[in-house]
């Protein structure tokens, strides 16, 4: 694997899923400025899902079964409303970086899931140990004060954000055992598009669509909400799965502990978010505990995760 890793092309790859996904946390930032939370990720879901479809359809894609639909459906509200629509939320309140970092405890809560369900592949007690340090990272950025240093961070934003990365764990789940046979992209752009409209209407619903005016989204905003329809949902999610055909899915699934490091660099340099000694030090552990698990369970690693978009 390593000398076809040398190759122009797949490193190019992997500086895409690498540096969009991990910049994705400041696009969202920005975007949050001037636009409301369950409208900007319902309407650039929608928008990324139509884009996926129109792709999959121009290229001859046929009709698809009652059952992968459901399938779609649940990991697509799994995936958006409870992962992204959280996540766009919880950002209002805490830094960007805090919120990549306790993001990165999917690959935790992706072993856990397959732990306590039937049908998954139960990881090892070496796995398990792997997860402690990792947890250890996520309270002691939970403890960190805030950028203005008047206070912690609210421990439900915490919890929020430990949510979101299991409702992504789950979709994810779901979208594996249950959607096989379908092409990734076709799955995608369906699981956008549901949890896309049923963001719309939560926006509709908690009065975000009374108050939007659409001449009063800044530019930076608009500059956000474009990079995350296109290069966050689209480019990196073509980039991610053209990968997973040349390259085993342990080395893809890096992205999960390399984007928080370059989410947490990026809301240094561009939003002024505070590099505490806690910050850095739950980082660290983050990140090694969750290289820890992807080496002491490669099986795990090489899955393919055809919901992650």
């Amino acid at each position: 694997m390593v000398g076809r890793i040398r190759h122009g092309p797949v490193l190019a790859a992997f500086a895409t899923i690498y540096v969009i996904w991990g910049s994705t946390y400041f696009a969202t930032a920005l975007a949050l400025q001037s636009m409301p939370p369950f409208l900007l990720v319902g309407a650039r879901s929608v928008a990324a899902g139509l884009i996926l479809l129109g792709i999959e359809l121009s290229c001859g894609g046929a009709w698809l079964p009652t059952g992968i639909w459901m399938t779609a459906a649940v990991s697509g509200l799994l995936l958006f409303v409870g992962c992204h629509g959280s996540l766009a939320y919880a950002q209002q309140y805490v830094p960007s970086g805090l919120a990549a970092v306790i993001f990165a405890t999917v690959p935790f809560w992706l072993a856990f899931l397959n732990f306590a369900t039937p049908a998954g592949r139960r990881p090892s007690t070496s796995c398990l140990l792997g997860l402690v340090p990792g947890l250890a990272g996520v309270a002691l950025i939970a403890l960190r004060q805030d950028s203005s240093g008047a206070g912690f961070v609210d421990p439900a934003m915490v919890l929020l954000l430990l949510g979101s990365a299991l409702s992504w764990a789950a979709g994810s789940l779901v979208g594996q055992r249950h959607a096989t046979g379908v092409s990734a992209i076709t799955l995608a752009g369906m699981q956008l598009l549901f949890g896309g409209v049923v963001l719309l209407a939560a926006s509709e619903v908690f009065g975000e669509l009374k108050e939007f005016a659409l001449g009063s989204v800044s530019a930076a905003s608009w500059v956000g909400f474009v990079y995350l329809t296109l290069a966050g949902s689209v480019t990196a999610f073509t980039a991610y799965l053209w990968l997973l055909g040349r390259v085993s899915g342990s080395a893809v699934t890096t992205y999960t502990f390399v984007t928080p490091v370059i989410a947490v660099l990026l809301g240094w340099i561009f939003l002024g978010e505070r590099l505490s000694v806690l910050t850095l030090l739950g980082a660290t552990l983050v990140i090694s505990s969750v290289i820890l698990v992807w080496r002491l369970e490669p099986k795990l690693g090489g899955q393919r995760n055809r919901a992650v978009a």
